[in-house]
């Protein structure tokens, strides 16, 4: 066992895991953070996706010991302590930029890092800032709707 210690949704933590342990593995088993998905466990659905001191990366692709000293944001702490919803997660809401809502939480996060740290100004750049998450239900003219709106709601 190895002990890792880190900030998870803005709370300090110390957790003992096994080395192979993933990411994934550890936000949603250790943590009981469960809005975090395992989708296709080779980081090509994008359903996993949190942000690593403050970027979005797939965590079916790293080890939880990689994240020893980071600030990791799961979709549980993306709304505010109120509860008041993120404007990402607002937007998803009201354009109906969800269906199964399996991929949502990735989605919302991929968006955010997308519109926080990338050029986003047109349908065809929030598509190709997306590339990595992938929807089964919806056809994604919604969900390029959503990001759309959450990224003039950020502004």
């Amino acid at each position: 066992m190895t002990t890792i210690t880190l900030k998870v949704n803005g709370k300090n933590l110390s957790r003992e895991v096994e080395p192979q342990t993933l990411l994934v593995q550890f936000i949603r088993e250790t943590l009981q953070l469960t809005g975090t998905h395992v989708g296709c466990d080779t980081a090509q659905c994008g359903a996993c996706t949190v942000h690593l001191n403050g970027r979005a990366v797939k965590s079916c692709n790293m080890l939880a010991v990689q994240a020893q000293g980071a600030e990791v944001t799961t979709i549980e702490g993306l709304a505010a302590a109120d509860g008041t919803l993120h404007p990402m997660q607002a937007a998803f809401n009201e354009c109906h930029g969800l269906q199964c809502g399996f991929c949502t939480p990735g989605m919302v996060m991929s968006a955010v890092d997308l519109v926080t740290h990338h050029k986003c100004s047109n349908d065809e750049q929030v598509r190709e800032g997306l590339e990595g998450n992938l929807c089964r239900c919806t056809g994604y003219q919604n969900i390029v709707k959503a990001v759309r709106t959450g990224a003039a709601a950020m502004k």
